[in-house]
């Protein structure tokens, strides 16, 4: 299915379904524990875009904490500090 473009949700059966239902579901799964209580509305779509390779130091207990988190660690951290940029940026403008 992937190979011809095509999808393997049942997207369908999503659509059907309510927010009460999804979240539900979403409860019972276990890889979603550690995030059900996260606010997301703030949350965006980041695309890949290509990334500068640099060096950086951190303090280990920040990157063992990211890395606990699991592979793509270094993309979280990027979250983070894109985040900061932005509210950093927006309040500029509004201060």
């Amino acid at each position: 299915m992937v190979a011809s473009g095509e999808s393997k949700s049942d997207w369908a059966r999503v659509d059907a379904m309510t927010d009460a239902e999804i979240e539900a579901q979403m409860r019972d799964d276990p890889d979603w524990a550690d995030f059900m209580d996260i606010d997301w509305s703030k949350a965006t779509i980041v695309c890949p875009v290509p990334k500068n390779p640099v060096s950086i130091r951190l303090d280990a207990d920040v990157l063992d904490f990211f890395k606990a988190t699991g592979k793509g660690y270094q993309t979280r951290i990027n979250a983070v500090l894109r985040h900061f940029m932005q509210e950093t940026l927006k309040n500029k403008k509004t201060g």
